[in-house]
């Protein structure tokens, strides 16, 4: 079994991250399960979470699109 992840609308302010799980029998592929999404955006919880829950890969290319510096703010509320 092997994941794989995509990267859905990467924006400088958010991304859409969809993850779906496949099996190979006999030389075909197959999805097992529905796909699970995760919505990031670019504040300094979302990019500790992009950091924590990512392969290296997709928080690259995430990172090369959104920069060094968060460009959402948190709300205080």
């Amino acid at each position: 079994m092997h994941e794989k992840i995509t990267l859905d609308m990467l924006t400088q302010e958010s991304v859409s991250v969809r993850a779906q799980r496949y099996t190979v029998i006999d030389g075909v592929e197959y999805e097992i399960g529905e796909p699970h999404r995760k919505a990031y955006v670019n504040s300094t919880a979302g990019r500790a979470a992009v950091e924590a829950e990512l392969p290296e890969a997709q928080r690259n290319a995430i990172m090369a699109v959104w920069g060094d510096t968060p460009t959402v703010v948190e709300s205080t509320e």
